[in-house]
């Protein structure tokens, strides 16, 4: 059998959205609008997202005893490949996500079952492209990446310290702008100087919402402007950001058409409300 084009490591989350008037503060309490549950979690995100640009794509990761099926039966309509995710003794991850009116999502991960994930080496190494992301254990992403033979995108979210060890094996890191001054631990700073120390050993592409991407690549550095849309919610806008960059990539396109590519993706995503509910078809993008 043919290896797959994508497979994902991460997690598997229900979301629960709320519409809110603005991101929550210590200690205040909002009125929001409904509460929304559907499928999510980054990694649950990038392999819908990949999926549906056409990709033949596996998932790595752990659901739980409550709302497991739930999830699998989302992936299992995608045509996701789910002999890497694992059914464990513990609650399925959940994702509380409230929306303000400019569309800006603050999301709260209870991870659950993604704290059990365990690295299906044979599937990973297999891939032509790996998909990590950072709400599973840290060890779990250091070995994906180490078994790992073919792309490895690292999107380093939420923020917390990646070990150099897995920077290494890092082939695209894509990260936002507060990710990234966290793993060079500084609060400011030019943001191509930071990327280039970071010690990756391919180009590190930074997400800066409405206004592009910033890629940089040894000595260059790029700017990708974004698509111009009425954005409504930005939820799982990285992830198909992810999704789209390892797919122009294996189509053999350079890093900075690829980040084009993954703009006009995301800049479809975030018209929609919803995690995997928004993730576009590669026919609804090239429209």
């Amino acid at each position: 059998m043919n290896p797959f084009d994508v497979v994902v490591v991460g997690s598997l989350n229900i979301d629960v959205t709320v519409d809110v008037p603005q991101a929550p503060t210590a200690g205040q309490t909002l009125l929001g609008g409904d509460a929304r549950r559907s499928g999510g979690g980054k990694g649950g995100n990038q392999a819908v997202a990949a999926a549906r640009l056409g990709r033949r794509t596996a998932m790595v990761g752990a659901v739980g005893d409550a709302d497991g099926e739930y999830i699998l039966g989302l992936l299992r309509e995608e045509k996701i490949e789910l002999r890497g995710v694992r059914e464990v003794p513990a609650p399925t991850g959940q994702a509380f996500v409230f929306v303000d009116t400019d569309g800006d999502s603050t999301i709260v991960v209870s991870p659950g079952a993604n704290d059990h994930v365990e690295v299906d080496r044979e599937l990973v190494a297999s891939a032509r492209a790996v998909l990590l992301q950072q709400e599973v254990p840290a060890a779990v992403n250091e070995e994906a990446a180490s078994v790992a033979h073919g792309l490895v995108v690292l999107n380093p979210a939420p923020a917390r310290p990646v070990a150099a060890s897995l920077l290494t094996n890092v082939d695209v890191l894509v990260p936002n702008r507060g990710e990234l001054l966290g793993l060079a631990g500084v609060d400011r700073g030019d943001l191509v100087q930071i990327a280039q120390g970071l010690g990756t050993r391919g180009p590190v592409v930074v997400t800066l919402g409405a206004q592009g991407c910033l890629v940089v690549e040894d000595a260059r550095s790029t700017r990708v402007p974004a698509e111009q849309v009425k954005a409504v919610d930005a939820t799982a806008a990285g992830d198909s950001f992810c999704a789209a960059i390892a797919d122009a990539l294996l189509d053999g396109a350079d890093i900075v058409e690829a980040a084009r590519w993954a703009t006009r993706v995301a800049a479809v995503t975030v018209t929609r409300h919803g995690a995997m509910a928004s993730l576009p078809t590669r026919a609804e993008v090239s429209a």
